[in-house]
């Protein structure tokens, strides 16, 4: 149905809007005004097919009737609760629907806003946690080249995307990176995990024995790199950062905010890829991108560290005016529900193959030169346009868009991720239109 005029703000000026191309957006303004399910709805009426799930989190698809009844119920119900010495019974029940759907060594869970937050989170547990074991030397933090762990400054210095970084100043002290686990001679158009890179895993020794195992407090990576551009672990290398981290007193951090809740066809990509960090870090999905929240899973080894002083006394100095907000925790409940209902994680296992070979009947067009997924996600990677980087990519984007679907690029990367509810005819109309755009690039 069409929509009226008024659907369109007359000035968009005010809004500085984020990781985006301002002046060309507001010259040419791309608007969603309503969502269902796969599809969006555009100011003019047009229908999107949504093949990013939003921005990686509406995992359910959009409009899900009982997270909307959750929501409109809630806020009439309780609005806010103060987060701190106070608490409210929905925050309780989520925590611990959280850790039953967790792998076992997870029992508790500490309630942030954003991907963002839960990684400056953990990053604060480790150090503090070896400050309450006894070895407050243990500083330095382990991230990884391409790495993308959100935009505050713990998250930015462990992260290793360059134009995230570099207009930022000198970021955390104290701070190194492991090497990315991206190598197209050996591993493009692989299906699933890639056969080489585990060795690159053994960077992180070189490291210990650069700085000290006893500095060091924590590696963080993402299971499966996703902002970057989808870069899946080479098989081994997880199970060897796990070796080396345990072998050094280190702790492992897993980045699940876009692989938590079934992006891989697993609760979380810990469970899938059978390696068990110390702590991990979700957002997005969790609530199924309807009211912002995330949450950092700890063992309970890491938590009970934290409970040996006093009663009456905080035993850690942080948290958030909004953790375990009462909207978000009933949004975060609903989603939960649902997720299960439909059975959505093995819905998503169980599509994994036609995507993957329908992503991979996109080789040989014009200008891709790789192609890998895993679960229901992927990424098709463009040769750049000569001295122009990212634009081939930003191209396909807009026409893609004009066709009525909608990807996500990053660099000369198109990425994918589609709700879990996606039908095959979806996928075929994804990755149809890809190709047709993909034919017409310059």
């Amino acid at each position: 149905m069409a929509m009226d005029g008024n659907t369109r703000p007359n000035d968009l000026s005010a809004f500085w809007m984020p990781f985006t191309s301002n002046r060309q957006f507001k010259k040419q303004p791309r608007m969603f005004v309503s969502a269902d399910r796969m599809h969006y709805t555009t100011d003019d009426g047009r229908q999107v097919l949504d093949g990013t799930a939003g921005l990686w989190c509406c995992n359910a698809g959009h409009n899900r009737p009982k997270i909307v009844e959750a929501v409109q119920k809630q806020v009439a119900e309780l609005d806010y609760a103060p987060a701190f010495q106070m608490g409210h019974p929905k925050a309780f029940e989520l925590a611990t629907k959280l850790v039953e759907l967790a792998p076992a060594p997870f029992e508790h869970a500490f309630f942030t806003n954003s991907g963002s937050e839960s990684v400056e989170t953990a990053l604060k547990i480790a150090l503090a946690y070896h400050r309450a074991k006894g070895q407050g030397e243990r500083t330095r933090l382990i991230g990884r080249e391409r790495g993308y762990h959100g935009v505050n400054f713990g998250g930015i210095s462990v992260g290793g995307i360059v134009t995230n970084r570099k207009m930022f100043g000198t970021l955390l002290a104290g701070v190194d990176h492991l090497p990315h686990t991206h190598l197209p001679e050996q591993n493009a158009f692989t299906k699933g995990q890639p056969e080489h890179g585990a060795y690159l895993a053994d960077e992180l020794e070189r490291i210990v024995t650069l700085h000290g195992a006893e500095t060091i407090a924590a590696v963080i990576v993402e299971p499966m790199a996703g902002s970057t551009g989808v870069l899946l672990p080479p098989k081994g290398y997880l199970q060897r950062l796990r070796e080396i981290c345990t072998k050094h007193g280190i702790l492992l951090i897993f980045d699940e905010v876009i692989t938590g809740f079934g992006r891989l066809g697993s609760s979380f990509a810990a469970e899938h890829y059978g390696v068990m960090p110390d702590l991990i870090t979700t957002a997005k999905g969790l609530t199924n991108g309807v009211i912002p929240m995330g949450a950092v899973l700890a063992t309970a080894e890491i938590h009970d560290a934290f409970m040996q002083g006093p009663e009456h006394m905080i035993e850690l100095f942080h948290g958030y005016t909004y953790s375990g907000n009462p909207m978000a925790a009933a949004a975060g409940l609903a989603t939960l529900e649902t997720y299960a209902e439909e059975d959505l994680f093995a819905r998503a296992a169980g599509l994994e193959g036609y995507w993957q070979d329908a992503l991979h009947s996109l080789k040989g067009l014009p200008h891709v030169i790789d192609i890998r997924g895993m679960g229901l996600i992927g990424a098709i990677e463009l040769e750049p346009i000569a001295g122009e980087p990212t634009k081939r990519a930003f191209n396909a984007f807009l026409k893609c868009y004009d066709k009525g679907v909608l990807v996500r690029t990053t660099g000369d990367i198109i990425a994918l991720s589609p709700p879990l509810i996606i039908e095959k005819e979806h996928i075929d109309t994804l990755i149809g239109t890809i190709a047709d755009v993909l034919k017409t690039l310059d």
